[in-house]
């Protein structure tokens, strides 16, 4: 099961430049655990030290904020699509 990961900016130097990478999992919680193994210290960028998602990251599956779904449970199945956007403050 293939799962594509858009890769923000600020965090593209963890992951050799590229915008967006291939990885596998069942549930969000399962992708982050996955890219973390491809991908070294990405998981501590998105989440925080309770295991939750950081306030300041937005995630995306297929256009659907994860909030708003399940969470970290939020299923995946092959094909589906993951954007992973942080907040921008501005005033």
């Amino acid at each position: 099961m293939s799962v594509s990961v858009r890769i923000p900016t600020p965090l593209r130097k963890m992951t050799n430049e590229q915008d967006v990478v291939k990885s596998t999992g069942d549930s969000l919680a399962a992708l982050v655990e996955a890219l973390e193994g491809e991908y070294p210290g990405l998981k501590d960028r998105l989440m925080d030290e309770s295991g939750e998602l950081r306030r300041f990251v937005n995630v995306y599956v297929n256009g659907e904020d994860v909030r708003f779904l399940s969470g970290l449970a939020t299923p995946l199945k092959s094909g589906d699509e993951v954007s992973i956007v942080p907040a921008v403050a501005g005033g």
